[in-house]
């Protein structure tokens, strides 16, 4: 296994998201990585409306996305992890993760699989499975749903 020194991680302020937050941030801590905390967000309810995957918490607007990294960079800490950044995208998930990763240079990239086995999912695609198709560093998709 390669050692890793920037780890990026998606939440959408849901449990599940919470669930990868967690893994990461312990692997950040084990590595000594800095940590970069992702959300998306909708500019309107409109925006959100078009896309046709609903595999996500639909964040819309700017003070929401940062209330959500707020949240899981305090948590981020209760496990362990000490450097700590936070980003907020406009966009889809998968188009904000993959900016960020980019942005970043992320020798790693963690999701949860929510999405992933739905019917929507197989037939339209999921946040995991894209970023994971799209990706040029490595994808961690952890179980964090059923």
């Amino acid at each position: 296994m390669s050692d890793y020194s920037t780890i990026v991680v998606g939440t959408d302020g849901s449990k599940s998201s919470m669930l990868a937050v967690e893994r990461a941030a312990k692997i950040a801590a084990a590595f000594d990585a800095t940590l970069v905390i992702g959300c998306a967000y909708y500019e309107t309810k409109e925006e959100a409306s078009k896309t046709l995957r609903q595999d996500s918490v639909t964040v819309l607007g700017t003070d929401p996305a940062q209330e959500n990294l707020d949240k899981a960079a305090e948590f981020a800490k209760t496990v362990g992890a000490t450097k700590i950044e936070t980003a907020v995208r406009s966009g889809t998930p998968v188009e904000a993760l993959m900016e960020i990763v980019n942005e970043n240079k992320a020798d790693l990239l963690v999701v949860g699989n929510r999405g992933i086995n739905s019917l929507t999912g197989r037939l339209l695609g999921s946040v995991p499975a894209d970023v994971a198709r799209q990706s040029d560093c490595d994808v961690m998709i952890v179980h964090t749903v059923s």
